[in-house]
């Protein structure tokens, strides 16, 4: 039987959010199997863009990276938000090692390329050092992944948090029965996004499409939808979407996807 492993991705609205951090990383600690937390950080990005006077565009929940964009992506994603949670998680005892897709050569991928859009320096992944990421979690430690990645030619790419997360829980299915949470500060996937209440608490690929048509699932959360799937597509075995109290051993009140 292949051991458990939770692949938690928290966004940058939860890490702006003082008592829902918290509690996220609280949560987060207490999982007993072998895990590993992605997270994004795009509105500090964005914040810090605005101070030096950089502008941020995004297309379809999607950033567009130039090179400016993209410095500033290695000193929020890579440094601050980085290290602010793995010195969270070391004082919740949970020996956490912060990465990038370059260390240990965990996530390689290619610029994307110019089609209709020109998203810069965005990464698209190539391969996941499945091997050095199990000896990582073996020795005990528990890797938190920021939403950059490499080209293995020396150029790093900015890379959306949720496809890292995907990527992450597909590759390791392969030793692990793996569960892909999507944590953010929504209950889950909403009927009404005026409503917190209106939880779809189970969307398999038919309403999926439906949501799609009737434009109920659209801008951000599309790139996160098309991940859902994605994974659940490539053997991970199980994936949900809420808000922290959704990695509650007691709560069902978010949104689980299936096939």
């Amino acid at each position: 039987m292949k051991q458990k492993l939770s692949i938690v991705k928290i966004g940058g609205n939860l890490i702006e959010d003082e008592a829902g951090f918290k509690q996220v990383l609280e949560l987060f600690s207490k999982i007993n199997e072998n895990k590993i937390l992605v997270h994004g950080g795009g509105q500090k990005a964005t914040e810090l863009a605005k101070q030096m006077g950089v502008e941020s565009k995004m297309v379809n929940g999607r950033r567009i990276t130039n090179a400016e964009t993209l410095d500033i992506a290695l000193m929020v994603y890579g440094g601050l938000v980085s290290k602010k949670i793995v010195a969270k998680l070391q004082a919740l005892r949970t020996n956490a090692i912060g990465m990038s897709g370059a260390d240990a050569d965990a996530i390689r991928a290619h610029k994307r390329p110019r089609k209709n859009i020109d998203f810069g320096y965005v990464g698209d992944v190539d391969t996941v050092n499945t091997y050095g990421i199990f000896k990582l979690l073996q020795a005990g430690f528990t890797p938190i992944f920021c939403a950059l990645t490499h080209d293995g030619k020396g150029q790093m790419l900015n890379t959306n948090a949720d496809t890292i997360a995907a990527e992450l829980a597909i590759a390791m299915s392969d030793q692990f029965d793996t569960t892909l949470y999507y944590c953010f500060e929504k209950k889950g996937v909403l009927q009404d996004i005026n409503d917190d209440n209106s939880v779809i608490q189970h969307i398999n690929s038919k309403d999926y499409d439906e949501l799609l048509a009737y434009g109920i699932i659209s801008d951000g959360m599309l790139p996160k939808m098309h991940n859902c799937f994605y994974a659940l597509r490539n053997q991970v075995s199980k994936v949900c979407v809420g808000n922290t109290n959704m990695l509650e051993a007691d709560n069902s009140d978010f949104t689980t996807l299936t096939l």
